[in-house]
């Protein structure tokens, strides 16, 4: 019994210290993860073009795809 009310007395008490954190904290957290992950795409835009011309040499029947 005294580990059931121990754990509802933790359970309350972390749920009024989470009232405290702001709402702005989750949303900037996930901002900066989005654009860590925006960053690290756009780094890789010119990948294809900067190895087109090692799918041109084997390209021998010509049909341009």
């Amino acid at each position: 019994m005294s580990l059931t009310i121990s754990t509802i007395t933790i359970a309350a008490e972390a749920a009024e210290h989470a009232e405290s954190v702001s709402p702005f904290l989750p949303a900037g957290i996930a901002f900066a993860v989005l654009l860590f992950l925006g960053i690290v795409t756009w780094s890789y835009r010119d990948v294809a073009n900067r190895h087109a011309s090692k799918g041109d040499s084997h390209d021998s029947h010509g049909a341009g795809h």
